[in-house]
């Protein structure tokens, strides 16, 4: 057995060889379940999280002025010209600050610099403006309920202000690896001793090897110093192994008299490398102990080979254990995926999702308001646009600062379309599996166009064609790419009409919206909910402009119901999970299928085959359908939809 082990070191195995020889040993042993820890926000800094982060309340909790200025009703400000100023009492325009409540009966803000003081405290503007104007509504930058954070995300200081945002004072994250450190020799003393003796020799790797378990993600739970002795080796492995995630001996690795530490490994499990062809740190030792799976890492004694194999091999199994990627950001190029507005005269750093896709490094600007801190958490990239440009065309190339490592960046999926709570769901469960999944939601209309010109990997889309009564498959034909497209299910969901605890206003159907004049809050042109609204109201004979509210817009479903929710709207059409999520009453309309288009070349794509698999799980089948108004029995499906080119030959 012995002379098995050494004949191994004797043939120095290459550096990826080896790292693919442990891997497969490590994967062979199972998986080791998440330990998993709850942490306040403060202890939270770069810790990663071990499940979704939802918010407690919404960002903002209130209709906040975005602006100082005066407060003031829009629909009284209509007969306000350039040439014909519109006075204003005390009364109708009260004077507020940036971050106040906007007082109770108004639904605008004029800034300070386009008002006109006048006698008798009364004040004059000069043009009308629009409801909300100046006003981050409620729910502007996280609704309560959403995902604020991701599964598997290692948080930094915006990660960390996004929870704080929501209400959320702690979150479960990944518990370090825990590692036990053995260093070995005579020789070695404390590196407090006061006089080394000659042949002392001060026990830096003990300070090295702690320094890198920290660095690289883990805690030390135990430190030991041993003799050159094989029994009392042994025994401090064998405690070891019991007490942590990793055990490292340092020193002991080559093949001389005093060096047992590849025999000690061996006798508690498979040693499966002795000897990399490296120089300096070729006699290293990797084993994983037997029943347990833990790893066992023999790392040389000579400071800088301990430092070189460190780095090489302990690094990585320790942000593997810990689900951490390593810190490598730099500054990238991007393609900008859709145009891009700037003022002149200001640098303008552009949160952004970046992808590669078809060869290209792809960002898809996200929301640019300065109080969403989310954007910041959510971006993976961030564009400088120059002072003295007006913006960029889709297509022009720019220069960006990587705020992830760009590892994770390449192998990133970019959804961009029509949102779902059940997307956020997916990319936590696809990070476990270190598949990161990014999302910018635009409407399914917009997502369909940006796979049509190679900007995104997927795109969310729920598009009834009114005309024939199906979903998606003639949206594709008209805005998606010009070849065959699949649909990938991810769910069955059930739209309604969200309206507040008790239905006050007895709403049943859309009719009872105009026959009450209740106020409707409404969703983008191009979202997939809105042209089912557009497709009902004319089924049922409504004109628009019969709703109060059809103009007013929101981004999301929870972003509806969380404004019927405050009283700030009176009904939405919307998922039943959204409702859910408020407690608001849910007067069902339809089911509808929400599906992901993606090219179907791109199919055996590894990524989008471990997207497929997750779908068909049944574990996450349950965890969506557990919101409400989800049917997952088709999650995963998958249907061609040829070009209307190729069909019409």
């Amino acid at each position: 057995m012995t002379q098995d082990r050494r004949t191994v070191f004797l043939h120095d195995v290459p550096l990826e060889q080896a790292r693919a020889r442990f891997d497969a040993a490590l994967a062979a042993s199972g998986e080791r379940a998440l330990a998993v820890e709850t942490l306040a926000l403060g202890d939270a800094l770069d810790r990663v999280t071990a499940r979704p982060v939802i918010a407690r309340v919404s960002s903002p909790h209130y209709h906040a002025c975005a602006m100082d200025g005066i407060a003031v009703v829009a629909a009284r400000t209509a007969a306000a010209r350039e040439t014909a100023p519109l006075e204003l009492t005390a009364e109708e325009a009260p004077v507020v600050d940036t971050g106040d409540p906007l007082p109770h009966g108004f639904d605008a803000v004029i800034p300070i610099e386009q008002v006109e003081p006048r006698e008798n405290g009364r004040v004059a503007i000069r043009a009308a403006v629009a409801p909300f104007e100046h006003v981050r509504t409620i729910g502007e930058d996280v609704v309560a309920s959403e995902v604020v954070v991701p599964a598997m995300r290692r948080l930094g200081p915006a990660d960390l202000a996004s929870c704080a945002a929501a209400g959320v004072a702690a979150v479960d994250v990944v518990a370090r690896p825990s590692v036990t450190v053995i260093t070995t020799g005579d020789e070695l003393v404390d590196v407090t001793a006061a006089a080394p003796q000659p042949g002392d020799i001060l026990d830096s790797n003990a300070v090295l090897l702690n320094a890198c378990v920290r660095a690289y993600g883990g805690d030390v739970v135990a430190e030991r110093r041993v003799r050159d002795d094989e029994a009392s080796l042994t025994a401090a492995v064998r405690d070891a192994i019991g007490a942590s995630d990793v055990v490292i001996v340092n020193a002991g690795s080559s093949a001389g008299r005093d060096d047992y530490t590849a025999r000690v490994f061996a006798g508690f499990g498979d040693v499966v490398v002795h000897g990399v062809a490296i120089r300096p740190g070729h006699p290293l030792v990797l084993a994983v102990a037997r029943d347990t799976g833990v790893p066992l890492v023999g790392i040389p004694g000579y400071p800088v080979s301990a430092a070189i194999c460190a780095d090489l091999f302990l690094r990585p199994l320790l942000e593997r254990l810990g689900r951490r990627d390593a810190p490598d950001t730099r500054d990238v190029e991007v393609e900008l995926a859709r145009k891009l507005f700037s003022p002149l005269g200001e640098d303008e750093f552009i949160r952004a999702v970046a992808a590669r896709v078809d060869g290209r490094l792809v960002a898809t600007p996200l929301r640019r308001g300065a109080g969403v801190i989310t954007s910041l958490s959510r971006a993976n990239v961030l564009i400088m646009v120059p002072r003295f440009s007006e913006g960029a065309r889709a297509g022009t190339v720019l220069s960006a600062r990587a705020l992830r490592p760009l590892e994770q960046i390449e192998r990133t999926l970019l959804a961009v379309g029509s949102h779902d709570v059940a997307l956020d769901l997916l990319a936590g469960r696809l990070a476990a599996g270190g598949v990161e999944l990014v999302s910018a939601h635009v409407g399914s209309i917009a997502g369909l166009v940006a796979l049509r010109e190679r900007s995104a990997h997927l795109a969310g889309t729920h598009v009834l064609d009114p005309a024939t009564g199906t979903y998606n498959d003639e949206a594709v034909r008209r805005y998606g790419p010009r070849e065959p497209v699949a649909l990938v299910r991810l769910a069955e969901r059930e739209q309604g009409l969200l309206v507040a605890p008790g239905n006050p206003l007895r709403i049943a159907a859309l009719a009872d919206i105009v026959r009450s004049r209740a106020r409707y809050i409404n969703r983008q042109p191009d979202a997939g909910t809105r042209i089912l609204l557009d497709a009902l109201l004319a089924r049922a004979g409504i004109a628009p402009e019969g709703i109060t509210g059809y103009e007013r817009l929101e981004f999301s479903h929870l972003a509806v119901a969380q404004l019927i929710a405050n009283g700030s709207a009176d009904a939405g059409l919307a998922i039943r999970a959204a409702a859910r999520a408020f407690d608001l009453d849910f007067i069902p309309i339809a089911w509808e299928p929400y599906d992901l288009a993606l090219l179907a070349a791109s199919l055996d794509e590894p990524r989008i085959a471990r997207v497929i698999a997750t779908l068909r799980e049944p574990a996450f089948r349950a965890e969506v359908e557990v919101l409400g108004g989800y049917d997952c029995a088709q999650a995963g499906s998958v249907r061609i939809v040829e070009p209307a080119a190729v069909e019409a030959r």
